[in-house]
This record gives structure tokens, sequence and C-alpha cells, in this order.
């Protein structure tokens, strides 16, 4: 058994690429990537973390191509984003899609770049609940539920929400929606109550958006590149700036074994709820 191990490792290690000393040989750019509805937070802002803390990284880009996802895991990164533009220049560039809790996290970065056709915007708050009753009563299911007060099971998908469950989850939802405005008011710049008029979570165009002045340039992801080598005073005159990307693949055999994110490989497109969410749900 000592062997078997010992004989994935050898294995592994030489698949698996250069190691994270061998990426840092030059000075660079790191590139973070959020992609896909956001599940959770913590590859993301351990990778922020390790570009902000390490010399070789001048600056940082954030490619975001994201419907939004989870407010907590959105959140995180948020504040983590934000956090490392204090000691580097932090460029986001918005892909095809930066909607909701994507646009929430590109709000940390100094500076955001945008495709004029992204689909962006969307500020809102979403929470969804099953009703089934109606299916349990045509097979003859029932629920059987003792609780230590009357709104513990909020949101049963066995009956019909009560007014007053209604009430205090509109409550909640609307608590959050007003975190999202004043975290668009103050990176932004913009009054509380122009960011409300737009935040009914329409969503518009990379070019409204700059319009709307969520959005500071219109351009691709080397046009943001570019603007992360210049704040970080980066010599671009001969060629492009080394791009770092801590994790090429999202699979590989090691994490297999080990069991890192390994939930992921099991998780729907979506978010395991019900759990209030920065989220586009149109596509």
């Amino acid at each position: 058994m000592l062997f078997f191990w010992g004989g994935i490792t050898l294995f592994v290690s030489g698949i698996t690429g250069r190691s994270q000393s061998d990426l840092f040989l030059k000075d660079g750019i790191g590139v973070v990537e959020v992609k896909g509805v956001i599940v959770e937070s913590e590859e993301v802002v351990e990778n922020l973390i390790t570009f902000r803390e390490e010399p070789k990284i001048k600056a940082i880009v954030l490619r975001i191509d994201s419907p939004g996802g989870a407010v907590g895991a959105s959140q995180e990164i948020y504040d983590e984003v934000k956090r490392t533009a204090k000691v580097k220049p932090v460029i986001a560039s918005m892909g095809s899609v930066a909607a909701s809790g994507g646009l929430y996290v590109s709000l940390g970065a100094g500076k955001i770049v945008a495709n004029p056709g992204t689909l962006t915007g969307s500020m809102g708050v979403i929470l969804k609940f099953v009703n089934l009753e109606g299916l349990f009563d045509k097979i003859g299911y029932k629920d059987e539920v003792v609780k230590s007060g009357r709104l513990k099971d909020i949101g049963s998908p066995s009956r019909t929400m009560t007014a007053e469950e209604r009430e205090i989850l509109q409550g909640m939802i609307d608590n959050v929606q007003e975190q999202f405005v004043q975290a668009v008011s103050e990176s932004r710049s913009l009054p509380a109550g122009e960011v409300k008029k737009i935040a009914d979570g329409r969503i518009f165009s990379g070019q409204q958006a700059k319009e709307y002045g969520l959005v500071d340039r219109l351009g691709n992801f080397s046009d943001a590149v570019m603007l992360a080598a210049e704040l970080a005073g980066m010599d671009t005159k001969k060629k492009m700036p080394e791009l770092i990307y801590l994790k090429e693949d999202d699979f590989s055999l090691l994490r297999l074994l080990t069991g890192k994110s390994g939930g992921a490989l099991l998780q729907r497109p979506g978010l395991n709820g019900p759990v209030p969410a920065y989220e586009w749900t149109g596509r």
C-alpha cells in the first residue's frame, strides 16, 4: 500500500505540470478567473491572496464570465478584490456575461473593462422556493413537522407560504438588495438614488453600463491586460506582458485523489438552494 501511494505521488507530480514557484520566474500579470455560477469563493480568494503577496506579480486581471450566484460567495470575492486593489492594480475584465454577482465581484477592482456587447447589470436578489403541495396531495404524501418556533420551517415545500413568512423574507431580500446598491454606490462614486433607478433586475449591455457609470472602458481581455500593465508601470512596447494563471485545469488527478473541490464535480450548474442569490437566471 505504501509503495502504491508513493507511485501515485510520483505519477501525479509528473502530470500536473510546473510547480507554483516555477510560475514566478519573471515579472508578469496574474489572471484570476470567475467563471460560471458563483457557488463558492475559496479558490478565487486563494488565488487573489497568492498574487497579492507575490512580488513578481505586478498587477491582476479579474476575468469574469458569470451570471452571478450565491450572495455570500460573491461578497467574499468582492471583499478580497477590494483588499487586493489597495496593494497593486486590479482590473476587472467582463467577458460575455458579468451579471448580478458577476457585476458585484468586479466592483472591488480599480478599473472595469467590458465589451460593448457584454451582458451585465441584473442588480437584484432572488430567493426561490419549490411548492409541491399540490403534488403531495395527489400522491398522498404528508409532512409531519415538530418545530421550536412558528417560523422554523419557513419555505417548506409541503405547504403554501403564509403572508407573515412572505413579508419576513421580502424584508431580508430588501436588506441584501440595499447592500448591493451600497456597494455599487461606493465603488463607482454614484449617488445611491441613481443606482436604485437601475437596480431593478434589468440587464444591459456593456455600452449601456458605461453610460450608467458602471464600467470605465470598453474593450476586450487584451485591453484589460494592457491597462493593468500600464497602471503597474510595465514596459509593453516590445511585447505583451507575461500572463500567469495559477490553475490552468479545473480537473486533475491530484484534485480527484485529495478530494479538493471534489463536490464541484457533482454540483449542478446552479445553486443548491434555497439560497439568496445575486444571480441572473435568464440563460
